[in-house]
């Protein structure tokens, strides 16, 4: 039912989208849209001096549901090429860019060669999701399954059509099956692994040179150039984060993973929360219970998470409060963002556990 209720609402912005894309230059090098802001970001270096990208989603957005816009849906059926990460993170781009751009090539960033690759794993951590496995009831009677930990991080506030408070009319119905599960294969979280966007940034520069001949050249000249800035900015962000190791902190949500491993700073654990409702009392005394025992420096939070429940979870410990911005919701979009999140974390993780 909530598929078929879709397809109206596909069909009339693909026919919007298909007046609005009329109105487009044909002329110029490739339309390129992208996903999530990071990736806005390694295609803007790559692009520089020769063309903007366009970001199909804003950037507090959730990735795993949104609901595209006349104008983002207009932007998506215009595009020569998308770059995203894939369906196991954005679904929804999945199906819209079957519908809107059948003719765009695509590159899905998890299948480039050479990305390195985590599987989904809830047990990642030693004390992954303590306070309750996922499926368990809390006191407050709500079950929380392994839906629910993904649909209130990486930079979250739901965009939708615009009304004067900026929700959308039709709120959930493109959320039912874009109600994401990771499920089996890989943790979609991988641009936090600064040797994978090395990678990107190189396939990127390729399949624009395809697309683009006559600007070839500057593509694979600007991503060398990305590259080795990259690789500079990750040397120094091992210096600054290695005396950080050993030193116990809690995360809200299982997607650092890629950051963790690549910087050899695992978390202690790891607190999945539901968008639908809050924990209830019991669970909220085992997640205090654990941080004390785990003696956590530092809880660290995401832009769209309440400090009031932190403070909840760390009362009768020491811990110390901090926030990370994996999406880089709160920063400027274009070519300087992706390096700006990674700066970001560095800082918060040393500003709480230094």
């Amino acid at each position: 039912m909530i598929a078929a209720a879709r397809r109206p609402r596909l069909a009339i912005l693909a026919a919007a989208a298909t007046v609005l894309a009329a109105q487009a230059a044909a002329a110029g090098p490739p339309r390129v849209v992208t996903d999530i802001p990071p990736v806005h970001s390694l295609v803007s270096q790559v692009t520089a001096g020769i063309a903007e990208p366009v970001q199909i989603m804003p950037a507090n957005a959730s990735p795993h549901a949104h609901s595209m816009r006349p104008s983002e849906a207009a932007a998506l059926a215009d595009a020569d090429l998308v770059v995203w990460i894939g369906p196991e993170l954005t679904p929804w781009l999945d199906r819209a860019t079957g519908a809107l751009a059948g003719t765009a090539a695509r590159l899905t960033l998890l299948e480039v060669e050479g990305t390195r690759l985590l599987p989904v794993d809830p047990e990642a951590h030693d004390h992954a999701h303590f306070g309750g496995e996922a499926g368990d009831d809390d006191d407050d009677g709500h079950e929380h399954d392994e839906h629910d930990e993904h649909d209130e991080h990486d930079g979250e506030g739901h965009d939708h059509e615009d009304d004067e408070h900026g929700h959308d009319d039709d709120h959930g119905d493109d959320h039912g099956d874009d109600h994401h599960d990771h499920g089996d294969g890989a943790d979609p979280h991988a641009w936090l692994d600064p040797d994978n966007a090395r990678v990107w940034l190189g396939a990127i520069a390729g399949r624009l040179a395809e697309l683009d001949p006559e600007n070839a050249a500057a593509y694979r000249r600007n991503a060398a150039e990305a590259q080795a800035r990259l690789a500079a900015d990750a040397a120094s962000l091992e210096a600054r984060l290695a005396p950080l190791r050993g030193r116990p902190y809690i995360l809200f949500h299982d997607a650092y993973r890629y950051f963790e491993t690549r910087f050899d700073l695992p978390a202690a654990g790891t607190i999945a929360l539901s968008d639908a409702a809050a924990p209830g009392a019991a669970r909220l005394a085992a997640l205090r219970e654990r941080v004390r025992e785990l003696g956590a420096v530092c809880i660290f939070s995401e832009p769209q998470l309440s400090d009031r429940l932190i403070g909840t979870v760390a009362e009768g410990s020491e811990a110390r409060f901090g926030r990370l911005d994996p999406l880089g919701a709160e920063l400027a979009p274009g070519p300087g963002l992706y390096g700006a999140v990674l700066e970001g974390m560095a800082t918060a993780l040393e500003d709480c556990l230094g």
